[in-house]
């Protein structure tokens, strides 16, 4: 039974080989390239994170740089003082202020009264 079915199956013609080839080669195709885009975008990742690392140890030295300028900013305006200001040249000046009359009613112009409200 075995050599019959030998003889049969090498008496059965396969259609079309090459359409199982062009199949096996589009799936191996289809995963080199996505293989090629993982590497590509963990590769992306990995550069990603060493930049945010980066970044954030020069925020840190920023940070303490800021701090250490606040500091002297606090000492320095601390010791400002008028007899600084006089020995920069820094003059004391003179307020003056406007002054407006009132729009109102006054009882002394014109002797003009106002009623008084009941309410």
């Amino acid at each position: 039974m075995s050599s019959k079915l030998n003889m049969y199956i090498k008496g059965v013609s396969v259609v079309n080989n090459n359409i199982e080839k062009l199949i096996l080669n589009i799936i191996f195709g289809s995963f080199g390239i996505l293989a090629l885009i993982y590497i590509l975008l963990l590769g992306n990742m990995v550069r990603n994170i060493i930049e945010r690392q980066s970044f954030e140890a020069q925020a840190r030295s920023f940070s303490n740089e800021v701090r250490t300028l606040e500091s002297t900013y606090l000492s320095l305006s601390n010791s400002i003082d008028l007899n600084l200001a006089h020995s920069m040249g820094f003059k004391e000046t003179k307020a003056t202020f406007v002054t407006r009359k009132t729009l109102g009613f006054n009882s002394s112009i014109d002797n003009i009264k106002v009623a008084q409200n009941d309410l």
